[in-house]
């Protein structure tokens, strides 16, 4: 059994009474303690501008904690313990005096991890006041993410703080990559010969990565309303699941390792043309339908809402490689909100074999498919041919699952949340799960060019129902290829 050796730290989260941190970080820090996996020494430092009583933020912060965690799931033990670690600071992120508080109360003996759970505008200023204090030696920032609505802002925001902090103390979060099934990509792909032979153009016919959302906007129309499906969810999150399924072997398991393969990647991707705009993406915005048997407003009918708003709230598009490993492989994306289920999942389309032998009404079954699914309910199935069961079937084949269920295998265990093992990771130095500066900025550069055409050609996203899978163009721009996307019904 491994075990792990975490140092101790004071851990200072900045916008500490804001919707993240409320929902996911304390939450997760909750389970790390409850699993023995902070140090006894470590301290909490919740920093927000919210003015008050220490006594009165800590009450409100507990019953936040006890309603994200659970009943099931909350150890009065564990929780006396966290409660006791935890200490509330009024801060004005701006104000560099209002720092001073901070520095004596994280002391000089100990570790800073300061995690940022507020608008990346601020990252510079807040970096520039830890530094002022004495706060930049011994520290490790987290940034949340989006970093920039573009690749020049984005450089703006990284520069800001790299003028305190180093790459190496610098940690960019993407929570996806601290999923437990994201973690098993590199496991399935390079610890299993009977893949990574089979990982290559030769072989795989397409793959597919989805990422649907079943909520509608939730009260966030001011932030996503400027930022849209593409930079909320295709330069992040679909890009870094991307990359881990097509980058090559990394050299070993080091952070720089892994990010110098995933770089590559991202570079490797074709630019779409004005032309591809209108055959290889398709934007949509979601009008009025049903949810859960529930009718829901359309985007423009949300509160707050700009009647006259171009913003799409999904993208589906066909992206290449040009490298040759991937030649001639489409990857297609997909990722919206008010879809029909909240579904995250990655299909890998092998190709069929070259000499067929059995029914041709059959043929367009023999493809085996691997199907990684990140949410609701994390595992890895294999579709795989055999024959069908029966005297009367004779050689009539069927598609059936070789499946590896998380929650079903491995029953007693509890799966992490992603956060959890993100903020592990980061008490223990360790950068691999962590987004480096020329991923992000590459990751822009190819996403800039499809903002760009956009506004260029000014067309108007598609509409599409609530509770439908998008525009109806999303279909064809993988049918006109031959394929559709698995398993929409």
């Amino acid at each position: 059994m491994l075990s792990i050796t975490v140092e101790p730290c004071t851990f200072a989260l900045f916008g500490a009474l804001g919707d993240l941190a409320l929902r996911k970080l304390f939450p997760a820090l909750y389970q790390l303690d409850g699993a023995g996996l902070l140090h006894e020494d470590t301290r909490i430092i919740a920093l927000a501008r919210e003015p008050g009583s220490e006594q009165e933020h800590l009450a409100f912060i507990t019953s936040e904690l006890r309603r994200y965690v659970g009943a099931k799931e909350l150890d009065e033990a564990v929780v006396e313990r966290f409660l006791a670690r935890l200490s509330y600071l009024h801060v004005d992120f701006l104000n560099p005096d209002d720092y001073v508080a901070l520095a004596e109360s994280a002391g000089s003996s100990q570790r800073v991890i300061a995690y940022f759970a507020t608008p990346a505008a601020v990252y510079g200023a807040i970096c520039e006041n830890l530094a002022k204090v004495g706060l930049a030696e011994n520290t490790r920032v987290v940034l949340e993410k989006p970093i920039g609505s573009d690749l020049e802002s984005s450089r703006k925001v990284n520069d800001a703080v790299a003028q305190f902090f180093p790459e190496n103390r610098t940690y960019r979060i993407d929570h996806y990559l601290g999923k437990e099934t994201v973690q098993n990509l590199i496991a399935l792909r390079f610890a299993n010969s009977l893949f990574e032979t089979q990982w290559n153009q030769n072989y795989i016919s397409h793959v597919e990565i989805t990422v649907a959302e079943q909520v509608g906007i939730e009260g966030r129309w001011g932030y996503f309303d400027k930022a849209g499906q593409l930079r909320d969810m295709i330069q992040n999150h679909l890009l870094q699941l991307l990359c881990l399924i097509a980058m090559d072997p990394p050299a070993d398991l080091s952070a720089d390792s892994i990010r110098d393969e995933k770089v590559k990647v991202l570079k490797a991707l074709a630019p779409i043309s004005p032309e591809g705009l209108t055959t290889q993406v398709v934007r949509g915005q979601y009008i009025a339908g049903y949810s859960e048997g529930k009718a829901v407003p359309g985007y423009l009918e949300e509160p707050n809402s700009n009647t006259q708003s171009n913003t799409e709230t999904f993208v589906a598009l066909r992206a290449d490689i040009r490298n040759w490993r991937w030649a001639g492989v489409p990857f297609y994306l997909r990722t919206g909100k008010r879809m029909p289920q909240k579904l995250s999942q990655i299909v890998i389309h092998f190709k069929e074999p070259s000499h067929y032998i059995f029914a041709p009404e059959q043929r367009l079954q023999i493809s085996n498919k691997l199907i990684i699914r990140l949410q609701p309910d994390e595992g890895i199935s294999l579709r795989v041919m055999t024959k069908d069961q029966g005297l009367d079937k004779g050689m009539q084949l069927r598609s059936g699952p070789l499946q590896l269920n998380f929650s079903d295998t491995w029953s007693s265990a509890r799966i992490p949340d992603a956060y959890e093992r993100l903020l592990l990771e980061v008490m223990r130095g360790n950068q691999n799960l962590f987004v480096r500066k020329d991923e992000i900025e590459a990751a822009w550069n190819w996403c800039d060019q499809l903002i760009a055409g956009w506004k260029k050609s000014g067309d108007a996203p598609k509409p599409y129902a609530a509770g439908s899978w998008g525009p109806m163009s999303s279909i064809a721009l993988i049918t006109r290829d031959g394929r559709s996307w698995y398993g929409d019904i």
